[in-house]
């Protein structure tokens, strides 16, 4: 191997498949990075068999091969390197070479053999911008199962409805539900996404600006891109039909400003006990919608905020930090929330708006 290439573009490269290399003690090549130099391009791989990426960087190949080196390593080397020039790489007696003007890096190299291969994926395709591809999954995410326990709900599913794409999460006590409208979209019957997988998801396809293709099985999931390809094992499970949990009718409805409620939950959550309660009253009559919080070692507080409200009197407990985490997938200025007793999920949506919904389940103390 022989190369030279522009040192931005290796070095971005080389820190976005380094954080998928893993620290496994039982197949220590999966803590490398295999670079392969073909072609026109030098391609930069990463695995932790549950997750995979290669993304391909324009280089003038001088001779062809393929070397596994240390991702934490070599990122190191690369995080510390300053000057913006080509550099030059080498294979050489199983090591690798780095020169810049400044320096001479050799690196010891691996076996390349027992690298795995990064399937790809055959099956139903479809394609999607990258920026709702990422809000989709933004806006539902952190609302999955931490736990691995139920897989089903460790995931964000993904499935299409018509002419919208839906992205749905739940860990049981909230859901989050996030329609993106993608014109003559083929039927989806239902992807589930492992929850872990999420954030290198996000983070490499979320400054990429370009379409990006979407290829499927029953095992394996891919997202491509100009220079970028990644796949995703898929979860074998049934998300459950959350479809029958949202209400079709409500007794009550209040539509507050977002910025204010916001506001009012950040206070009330000075006074919440350690279950994080808040508590809700909706009285339309004497058009009250008041939140309040007490802890008794700290003290207690009730706000009041303006509000549209019809319907009846309600009054009920729910966690603070369930319906804080809502706000970043709220793209309006006031909120509609919905209720119908005190044991039945809150509603949330932006008023006006129903490409996002979410639950949050009443704390019943």
């Amino acid at each position: 191997m022989k190369l030279e290439c522009g040192i931005e573009k290796i070095k971005e490269g080389i820190l976005q498949v380094e954080k998928i290399t893993g620290k496994n003690l039982t197949l220590p090549i999966l803590n490398s990075i295999l670079l392969i130099a073909e072609g026109k391009s030098l391609k930069l791989r990463a695995t932790n068999l549950s997750l995979g990426v290669e993304i391909e960087i324009p280089a003038k190949i001088e001779k062809e091969g393929v070397i596994a080196v240390s991702g934490t390593i070599l990122a190191g080397i690369f995080s510390n390197i300053f000057q913006n020039e080509n550099i030059h790489i080498e294979g050489e007696d199983g090591n690798l070479l780095i020169k810049t003007k400044k320096s001479r890096i050799k690196l010891k190299g691996q076996a390349s053999d027992d690298f795995p291969t990064i399937p790809m994926v055959d099956g139903k395709t479809f394609e999607i911008e990258s920026k709702k591809l990422v809000d989709g999954i933004k806006s539902v995410y952190y609302s999955s199962s931490l736990s691995d326990i139920k897989p089903e709900i460790s995931s964000v599913y993904i499935y299409s409805n018509e002419d919208n794409l839906v992205f749905v999460s739940t860990d049981s006590f909230r859901l989050a539900e996030k329609k993106i409208k993608i014109n003559g979209i083929e039927e989806i019957p239902g992807i589930l996404i492992p929850f872990k997988n999420i954030s290198e998801i996000l983070r490499i396809f979320g400054e990429v600006q370009d379409v990006v293709r979407v290829c499927f099985n029953k095992n394996q999931i891919s997202f491509s891109s100009n220079n970028i390809y990644l796949t995703s094992r898929i979860i074998d499970g049934v998300f459950p039909d959350y479809r029958q949990i949202i209400p079709k009718e409500f007794k009550v409805e209040a539509v507050v400003l977002k910025q204010d409620l916001l506001n009012a939950l950040k206070l009330s959550n000075i006074f919440s006990d350690k279950f994080n309660q808040i508590n809700l009253l909706i009285n339309p009559k004497e058009k009250v919608f008041e939140l309040s919080s007490q802890n008794n070692d700290v003290g207690e507080n009730k706000t009041y905020l303006d509000a549209a409200i019809k319907g009846e009197d309600i009054l009920l407990g729910f966690n603070y930090k369930y319906f804080l985490d809502c706000f970043q997938s709220l793209n309006t200025d006031s909120i509609s929330i919905r209720l119908n007793q005190p044991s039945k999920p809150i509603v949330i949506s932006g008023n006006s708006d129903d490409s996002f919904t979410y639950l949050i389940m009443p704390m019943n103390r």
